[in-house]
């Protein structure tokens, strides 16, 4: 299993901002991309931001132009920038690495691997 170790969130008013920091472990390899998914009760699971190892970036259009993806590919390290936050931006953002192979873990073969999370509330 992969332990991604994830900091940052908590409570800021509209229009303020946070910065998520998510951390692989350094002597994972052939990481293919890394980013952050948000969760909100009663809805499934949905992209925020990602980057791959070449910089190719990719949005939801409800973050486009406020927050901004980066990473630190040496180590293994992805930053999310929220910026004129609003309160639908309110949840709980989960890291996400995919490999470009498949890992055997002990709970199985897997590509992709998940942070626990951690809470963002943005208050009007």
């Amino acid at each position: 299993q992969v332990q991604l170790v994830e900091s940052g969130g908590g409570s800021v008013q509209a229009g303020g901002s946070l910065t998520l920091s998510c951390a692989a472990p350094r002597n994972l390899v052939l990481v293919e991309s890394m980013g952050w998914y948000r969760q909100t009760p009663g809805n499934e699971r949905e992209l925020v931001a990602t980057v791959t190892t070449g910089g190719s970036t990719n949005y939801a259009d409800s973050v486009q132009g406020r927050y901004t993806i980066s990473r630190d590919n040496a180590a293994n390290t992805v930053f999310l920038q929220m910026n004129s936050m609003k309160p639908e931006d309110t949840g709980v953002y989960l890291c996400n690495v995919k490999l470009s192979y498949v890992m055997a873990t002990k709970a199985g073969p897997a590509r992709e691997f998940w942070g626990q999370g951690t809470q963002v509330t943005v208050s009007s």
